[in-house]
């Protein structure tokens, strides 16, 4: 079986997780096979529920021909596993690249200046979210009944991530991630 190599900068970012890196590591060299890895980014999350402390770590990878998304999470409640799925996905399946950039203060941003947030979406047509509406007509003071409007989107991945508690280097390759995405489908 064909295994690729992982960059070290990438590695170093899988281990600093903390989670499982062998794991990680493991399953993104098997998926890789032979191809280069042209850009990645990781992204560590933790999440508590009630008394539950979850870990979820997400990989992405672009390769000259796919973008691999590797999830990976603890187990249940008390199972001392991790479960880790890779989805490969052809780079001319992608219909859609989105990054969407917060910014705190507007009118004093200048130009290299960090952002306080980013969300890159992307679709590929496997997941689809229909988000329903009440409609207006614009009016304020309008009470009539108006129906609904619906959007249908792609509702594949999105990745968020912030200065506040990712870094704002993590942020930055992020959106180096997602620039080298953009133009790799475009």
């Amino acid at each position: 079986m064909t295994t690729g190599t992982l960059p070290k900068t990438l590695k170093d970012a899988i281990v600093s997780c903390g989670f499982f890196p062998d794991v990680i590591t493991t399953t993104l060299a098997r998926a890789l096979g032979g191809e280069e890895v042209r850009s990645s980014v990781v992204h560590h999350e933790a999440t508590f529920d009630r008394d539950e402390f979850h870990r979820h770590v997400t990989v992405l990878l672009l390769t000259p021909r796919r973008l691999l998304v590797s999830h990976t999470d603890d187990g249940e409640a008390g199972a001392p596993q991790a479960m880790s799925t890779l989805e490969s996905i052809p780079l001319r399946s992608i219909r859609s690249v989105a990054l969407t950039n917060v910014v705190p203060d507007p009118a004093r941003f200048a130009r290299g200046q960090a952002v306080a947030e980013v969300w890159l979406s992307v679709g590929w047509g496997a997941l689809r979210r229909v988000e329903i509406v009440p409609a207006n007509c614009g009016d304020p003071h309008c009470e009539a009944d108006h129906g609904y409007d619906a959007q249908n989107i792609d509702d594949d991945l999105t990745v968020r991530m912030s200065t506040a508690a990712d870094g704002e280097e993590t942020v930055r390759r992020l959106i180096d991630f997602a620039t080298a995405l953009q133009l790799a489908v475009a």
